[in-house]
């Protein structure tokens, strides 16, 4: 079997894309980043990537007449790399159903809750506001819902009294450097099934 290229979207600084560079250092992903690409110049992810001898580039949405120019972009800069699975990796954009059929169960994100609760951009605030106990990051598959495709993994953290943003942001990061890279490596691997557009059987 041909080996997978990664396609990596950020918006940031990239601390998730460099837990799956270091995941792929180690031999625990077995494939390679063919590129990152970055909606805004400024994001500390370009840099990261540059260093590491991987091709970076940025797709700025404001350069873009609308929103389909900017995807289609995207799509071009990912199938000239060969990519064959997208990580969205702290990519603050929606994306539309052009995109998400281009790469139909190739998208996989992470989002710092426990879905289906506190999704959006505010998780952690949404979290304290509410008062719940538990929280937690979630891996899943893209659909064209917002944070809304089939979960693959999650993991929980306890929401401390006392917490802010920054706290509990700070120990759900921690858990999603763990898990990102393991639900890339059971991609990778085949081990992923999906039984329906809502569930997902991890192979033995």
């Amino acid at each position: 079997m041909s080996k997978h290229i990664l396609g990596i979207l950020c918006s940031g600084r990239g601390s998730n894309m460099q837990s799956i560079m270091a995941a792929i250092s180690s031999g625990q992903i077995k494939a390679e980043i063919g590129i990152v690409i970055t909606d805004k110049p400024e994001a500390r992810a370009l840099q990261a990537a540059a260093e590491a001898g991987i091709r970076s580039v940025c797709v700025n949405r404001r350069e873009c007449v609308d929103q389909q120019a900017f995807e289609e972009r995207l799509v071009s800069e990912l199938k000239a790399a060969g990519v064959t699975l997208v990580v969205l990796a702290g990519f603050m954009r929606i994306l539309s159903p052009y995109f998400v059929e281009s790469y139909r169960h190739r998208i996989l994100n992470i989002h710092p809750s426990l879905l289906p609760a506190f999704g959006g951009a505010h998780a952690h605030r949404d979290v304290l506001a509410y008062g719940t106990r538990v929280s937690g990051c979630t891996i899943h598959f893209v659909d064209e819902g917002m944070d809304h495709g089939p979960i693959i993994l999650q993991d929980t953290v306890p929401v401390l009294d006392g917490d802010t943003e920054d706290t509990l942001a700070a120990r759900v990061l921690a858990k999603e450097h763990i898990l990102y890279p393991k639900a890339i490596e059971l991609f990778v691997d085949g081990r992923l099934e999906l039984l329906d557009d809502r569930h997902v059987r991890i192979k033995e």
